[in-house]
């Protein structure tokens, strides 16, 4: 019901964001947590590049996943929480629990604070990355049925901290979670317009595909989604009695090749995609690469593996009719463009 007060966590990064504009035009209140509160001009741009000026239904309030200060008072007085903070850095961090225990411990407090706050339901951001790894290749497209096996060769840190926080997360409902309802999204790659210079890691592709920075596309598949349907998602998933107790891949369509992304860059944007390379690399050369970069090493084990995922369900249970791969493909470099944040373009003025 609009007016109803919404804690999304994480408000200043990509998919945070996108939420909050469309909960404020929705026209619920909404409180997001910084870890620092010198961020709140940054979120306000972002919520303004979104389409929304300054609203005076949002408000701020410090939190750090990692602490138990501020939780309490962050979900005061909320119906609802979009939980969707999390750290997703773009090279593996030297431990992988760098990642699990902020993932996990954090999903924990949050969920912890909400019950106690008689919320009545979170909706977690969780990942594709809980679904489709550390199991024997298979035909048939991933569904809501397939978990991550945390275990399994080619589970890098950050796959496993989404699968580890996001079992935790279940665990904690059906053990401590009392009225607490729990609905979980499970985006692939999420793409769509950049609000600003925060953004995930997903962008990174499309932005260095864009500048030229990559010399030639490694033997890469891997699913696509618009941050607008991702955020769409989370906040069906918030009211809606069908979402209840489940989770929801959101995936637009068939998953694509690095190779594919670079041919609609080519074909859509033309000029502007003049520095965007599409030849093939060798799998030889991409671990070649891997020795001296371990941002290029976390993807040696996905080199040439064909995945895809359905999203079936979330039709079928929310009426989800996502973007095409093609156009949140599009949005990306278009927004990359506007908001100068490709190599040699302009700056846009503050």
């Amino acid at each position: 019901m609009a007016g109803e007060l919404v804690l999304v966590t994480g408000g200043s990064g990509f998919i945070g964001a996108h939420c909050i504009v469309q909960l404020l035009q929705k026209g619920y209140r909404v409180r997001t947590t910084v870890r620092s509160l010198s961020r709140e001009n940054e979120v306000r741009a972002m919520v303004r590049e979104g389409g929304v000026e300054a609203s005076e239904n949002l408000t701020f309030a410090a939190a750090d996943l990692m602490k138990d200060d501020g939780w309490s008072q962050a979900v005061e007085g909320c119906t609802y929480v979009l939980h969707v903070a999390s750290p997703f850095p773009p090279a593996t961090p030297e431990h992988e629990d760098e990642l699990i225990i902020p993932a996990r411990d954090g999903a924990l407090r949050v969920l912890k604070a909400a019950r106690d706050a008689r919320v009545k339901r979170v909706v977690l951001t969780s990942s594709y990355a809980a679904i489709g790894y550390g199991q024997k290749p298979q035909r048939k497209p991933h569904n809501e049925e397939n978990w991550t096996d945390p275990n399994g060769d080619d589970v890098r840190a950050y796959v496993k901290s989404k699968t580890i926080a996001e079992k935790a997360a279940w665990d904690f409902i059906a053990n401590q979670g009392g009225s607490l309802e729990l609905a979980v999204v499970n985006p692939v790659g999420v793409f769509g317009p950049v609000l600003g210079p925060d953004y995930s890691t997903s962008i990174l592709l499309v932005q260095r595909l864009m500048d030229g920075a990559m010399p030639g596309v490694p033997r890469l598949y891997f699913g696509a989604v618009d941050v607008r349907d991702v955020a769409w998602m989370h906040i069906e998933c918030m009211t809606n009695p069908a979402a209840k107790s489940q989770r929801f891949l959101a995936v637009a369509g068939d998953f694509m090749s690095i190779k594919d992304i670079a041919h609609i860059l080519k074909r859509r944007l033309g000029s502007a995609a003049k520095r965007v390379p599409t030849m093939q690399i060798p799998d030889f050369m991409v671990r070649m690469a891997a020795k001296r970069d371990a941002a290029i090493g976390s993807i040696v084990p996905e080199l040439g593996k064909r995945k895809n995922g359905s999203n079936e369900k979330a039709k079928r249970l929310l009426g989800w009719k996502p973007i095409s791969n093609e156009d949140c493909i599009v949005a990306t470099a278009e927004s990359l463009i506007k908001l100068g944040l490709l190599k040699d373009s302009p700056k846009k003025a503050a």
